[in-house]
């Protein structure tokens, strides 16, 4: 995979970041292929159906802010897989209190080249760590997580789940993380669908 094809594919993970978190949605579709699927912690299926949805939502109750590091990409040929270290940043507001939430996550991608361009074809966050913090420190906010039984969730995305459901969103399950047998077996279909162009 030469370098032009390695800056090709890491620049579809930027490009990601900024059409999403600013609402530029048909750049936002044009870094899928049209048969693209995506999951994360709140939705699971076509890619244009997620933004369909982000479209939906942008603007009501949270604002999403999505900090890409540089993409480090694998392949040959019209195949490559791409993964990228990725902090969400959220503000939203649960029974009245502003709240930001910090995630740490991963994007692992399978990219391909089609008829000259690359898109991506798949895409799952693996979540790794998160918490939770008052916009304003408070009493309130103590009380809020006290009755929250966040601790229901995995530690890996206990706080992402906790804001997905105070929005009044359900869980896409499986949540992928590591060590997840799900989430192991995703790697090892990446891997297999790389190597088996």
């Amino acid at each position: 995979m030469d370098i032009a094809d390695r800056q090709a594919c890491a620049d579809l993970v930027q490009s990601w970041g900024f059409a999403r978190d600013q609402g530029r949605w048909k750049e936002l579709l044009a870094t899928f292929h049209p048969d693209g699927v995506i999951a994360v912690s709140w939705f699971r299926g076509p890619f244009a159906d997620f933004v369909e949805r982000c479209r939906q939502n942008f603007g009501k109750g949270s604002i999403a802010k999505h900090l890409c590091w540089p993409a480090a990409v694998r392949g040959a040929k019209s195949r490559a897989v791409a993964e990228t270290n990725v902090t969400i940043l959220v503000r939203q507001q649960i029974e009245g209190l502003w709240v930001d939430l910090t995630s740490r996550t991963r994007f692992l991608d399978r990219m391909e080249r089609r008829d000259g361009h690359w898109r991506i074809v798949e895409r799952a966050a693996i979540y790794e760590q998160d918490r939770l913090d008052p916009v304003e420190p408070s009493i309130v906010f103590v009380k809020l997580m006290q009755a929250a039984n966040a601790a229901q969730y995995p530690q890996q995305y206990r706080y992402m789940a906790y804001r997905v459901m105070a929005a009044g969103r359900a869980l896409a399950n499986p949540v992928h993380y590591d060590g997840l047998p799900e989430t192991e077996a995703l790697k090892a279909r990446y891997e297999a669908w790389l190597i088996g162009q």
